[in-house]
């Protein structure tokens, strides 16, 4: 047992290895393409998966990465994941919709109600060749509202980064796209929560529990424990000093936190996401400094895992005919739905036709964001292997039309009552 167990730690350490490599090797050159590092990592991933790798003899995903080491990456890759919807819970400051709180309002609602509704239909028309994973039966309310929700999504940290690259960040496009991502990142975490629960309840009282678990959960974390993390904040940052013992115990705080949204029946990001938005912001610039930089060191680490993990279940091969059509037909809805939702209200907020394409093109971003909510419903049960992978190349073609669709120039500057400077934009995929 114990020679067994070294083999898997070895086996896994050799995986993590070529992961890294992988990701490292692709990286620059996709960035001279106008592309994150979010794209580099899926492609890597996709490609030492049974998509590119496994259409040579010898079965090389398999060897590269057995059956046995897989839950390992896995796990691996899901630490990283908890410390990252963290970071996205405590960079998202809602304060920022203040100056232009009906703008932002009107284009993060729209840009969310349109996708949303237009792939519900699209799921009605879906739901027929994917109503069945692993031999159990989906219900349609539960996949309708799950694929509404991930056509919904736009990746925050993704946007932040191509804002930056080209230069945004001081304009009206960046500083609205920005705003109206965040505010729309909160409203879909909370749609998937609700969607968790629709999709986890076997009958009334399965509902009842996990909506009082949740209504529990966030009395406790509001009423109690952000108090608390604000004192112990406080006493920990002394002087501009900032105790070394404050970064375990914000990452036993994100890690506890969910253990417990899993156990009351949500998905443990929720509960890694909502401590993030309970930080403290003041003394933030110390902070970042002590905590978010070392997180996100972590982070850039752990991360291609979980993109290589996600690529090991992507097979465009098994797509077929059939699957090609629906494929086509789910990248023209979600970027129908993005475009239309947020062209369409920034101009009605008063943007010139250039400004307001321009943020529909930016929210139209799903990256890392949408991966994350794909293996959420891959866990729950509601995305077969097929759509898991239609949906996976929808978030990775949306997210790198961005880059040559949005002018590397400076828009006309506008109002700025938004301050946005670079260390504010987070520095992750």
């Amino acid at each position: 047992m114990a020679q067994d167990s070294a083999t898997i730690l070895a086996e896994t350490a050799a995986g993590v290895s070529v992961i890294l490599v992988a990701g490292s090797l692709l990286v620059p050159l996709l960035r001279r393409l106008r592309q994150p590092p979010v794209i580099a990592e899926i492609l890597a991933g996709i490609a030492l998966g049974p998509s590119l790798l496994g259409l040579f003899p010898g079965d090389l995903p398999d060897l590269l990465f057995p059956p046995q080491t897989r839950s390992g990456l896995s796990a691996i890759a899901q630490i990283g994941i908890l410390l990252f919807m963290f970071l996205i819970g405590w960079e998202i400051d809602l304060r920022q919709i203040k100056a232009r709180k009906n703008a932002v309002l009107g284009i993060s609602l729209s840009a969310i109600v349109v996708p949303f509704g237009t792939g519900a239909v699209l799921a009605v028309w879906l739901y027929g060749n994917h109503d069945r994973v692993g031999g159990e039966h989906v219900g349609q309310t539960s996949f309708v509202l799950f694929v509404g929700t991930a056509m919904a999504i736009t990746a925050f940290p993704v946007l932040a980064r191509i804002i930056l690259e080209h230069r945004l960040q001081h304009t009206r496009v960046g500083i609205l796209a920005l705003a109206s991502a965040a505010v729309g990142d909160a409203l879909a975490w909370c749609m998937l929560a609700v969607v968790s629960v629709v999709v986890v309840s076997s009958g009334p009282g399965h509902v009842y529990t996990v909506i009082g678990g949740t209504a529990l959960y966030a009395v406790v974390l509001v009423a109690v424990v952000r108090p608390l993390l604000s004192r112990l904040v406080t006493a920990m940052t002394r002087n501009d000093v900032v105790s070394p013992r404050l970064l375990p115990v914000i990452a036993a705080g994100v890690l506890g936190c969910s253990f417990f949204t899993h156990w009351i029946g949500l998905d443990a990001i929720f509960g890694a996401f909502t401590f993030g938005l309970i930080m403290p912001r003041s003394s933030l610039t110390l902070l970042k400094s002590s905590v978010s930089v070392p997180f996100e060191h972590v982070t850039s680490l752990l991360m291609p895992i979980f993109f290589i993990t996600t690529g090991l279940s992507v097979d465009v091969t098994q797509l077929g005919g059939a699957g090609a059509l629906e494929l086509v037909a789910i990248i023209l809805v979600a970027c129908f739905g993005k475009l239309v939702g947020a062209t369409g209200a920034a101009l009605v907020s008063g943007l010139p036709w250039k400004e307001a394409s321009a943020i529909g093109v930016l929210m139209n971003t799903r990256g890392l964001t949408e991966l994350i909510i794909l293996n959420a419903g891959v866990s729950m049960g509601v995305l077969d292997n097929r759509m898991f992978t239609m949906m996976v190349l929808m978030a990775l073609i949306t997210t790198a039309l961005a880059g040559p669709l949005v002018p590397r120039k400076s828009y006309a500057r506008g109002n700025t009552e938004l301050p946005l400077s670079e260390a504010a934009l987070p520095r992750r995929r």
